[in-house]
């Protein structure tokens, strides 16, 4: 290569990072417009309470922290309410014991390291747009031996025909559920069954990524427990639908979660003291758990408002994915630039203090964008009016952003 040559390659390449970066730099600052904007709006859909300010934090510390008793002794290193969580854990899911864990990731790797070594095969059936293919950064692979197999490649739950045709053995069949990044998607009660019966009757165990769990019950029409006995093992997560300050925890038997506990030391998971995290475990259990069913329910009631206000504003084309959510979430897309629409969302938001869309967009091909909506607490008192109110103006906002991009 000719000097003038090299010269020339480094330039591109230093364009490249310079745009790289400023792409970045505009990426940060919108988000920061986005979160701004949220937490200021009067109404909201969903308030999160990880958005909140540490303030707001500490504060749901201190009301967890009235329901336990303050004079026990502390915890260490698993003991006390840590052990008062796990067997909340275990109870509500009807299963023999659970395990604490600070993180839905380490769990899971644990959960299925431990049936690898009692079925004697590390490979994991399991959907390409589960959490740990797409979210973990190949950790089940890189980090505790395990070989994910991907069962379908459709943005749906697999069939109880692909994985009993499946071409090749697995030890564990993992399910998420709901399947978040195909739309919060759930099975019926009858495939779910179903899926079950075919990974038993390939002597393959199966494990629930539960991560929203909790909020599926009304979805299949079953207690939790019933839900569970579907499993060999089920996570749960603690943050994302209970508003605690994070944590998981794994349940099975107690053979598997003893063994469970063994492995979570040594990856580093056997925190000195965990309090502050299964106190509002513990609130979250017992506030928002009874709640659920009425944010699914009220779901469906903005879905249906979504649509049709989409439609009386002449949008083109709209799409509530699934038509009917089966949780509290659901997928909203939209027939334009992603970018363009996130801005027009971020408008509407600090204009009209309404945060009818809180989560970012993204891209799904040219010119679609698909954002998550979620309704929790906040999200009960608007009517079906209000939504389409809502998204008159912020169609509004969209057609002006419309004209100048």
């Amino acid at each position: 290569m000719s000097d003038t040559a090299g010269q020339a390659e480094q330039s591109d390449r230093a364009t490249e990072a310079t745009e790289a970066t400023a792409e970045e730099d505009r990426a940060l600052t919108r988000r920061a417009r986005r979160t701004a904007a949220n937490r200021n709006a009067e109404r909201a859909l969903a308030r999160f309470a990880f958005m909140e300010p540490l303030r707001g934090r500490l504060a749901f510390v201190q009301e967890a922290a009235e329901l336990y008793d303050l004079d026990e002794p502390s915890d260490m290193y698993g003991n006390g309410v840590v052990e008062v969580l796990e067997k909340r854990v275990a109870s509500l899911l009807g299963k023999e014991a659970a395990a604490f864990f600070p993180t839905g990731t380490m769990a899971q790797q644990v959960a299925l390291r431990c049936w690898a070594g009692r079925t004697g095969d590390p490979t994991v059936a399991l959907h390409p747009l589960a959490h740990p293919e797409v979210h973990e950064r190949n950790a089940f692979s890189q980090v505790s031996g395990l070989r994910p197999v991907h069962v379908t490649s459709e943005p749906r739950q697999p069939t109880a025909d692909e994985v009993r045709d499946f071409p090749e053995p697995f030890g564990t069949l993992m399910l998420e559920l709901p399947l978040r990044d195909a739309g919060f998607l759930l099975p019926s009660w009858e495939e779910l069954s179903a899926l079950t019966e075919a990974a038993r009757e390939r002597d393959a165990v199966v494990h629930f990524d539960g991560a929203r769990l909790w909020e599926s019950a009304a979805h299949f029409g079953r207690p939790l427990d019933e839900i569970a006995d579907l499993a060999d093992s089920v996570y749960v997560s603690f943050y994302k639908s209970l508003d605690g300050l994070g944590g998981a925890a794994v349940a099975g038997p107690k053979t598997l979660v003893d063994e469970a506990k063994t492995w979570r030391h040594r990856y580093g998971g056997m925190a000195f003291q965990q309090f502050p995290t299964a106190l509002t475990a513990l609130a979250g259990l017992d506030r928002e758990l009874p709640r659920l069913p009425s944010y699914v329910a009220h779901a469906r009631v903005i879905a249906d408002a979504l649509r049709e206000g989409f439609a009386a504003a002449g949008v083109p084309w709209v799409r509530v994915h699934p038509e009917r959510p089966h949780t509290n979430e659901f997928q909203l897309w939209l027939p334009y630039d992603p970018d363009v629409v996130m801005e027009a969302a971020i408008r509407h938001t600090q204009e009209t203090r309404t945060a009818l869309f809180g989560s970012p967009w993204g891209a799904r091909g040219p010119g679609l964008a698909v954002t998550e909506v979620s309704v929790r607490a906040a999200g009960l008192e608007w009517t079906a009016e209000d939504v389409k109110t809502a998204v008159a103006d912020f169609m509004v906002r969209l057609e002006e952003e419309l004209k100048r991009s």
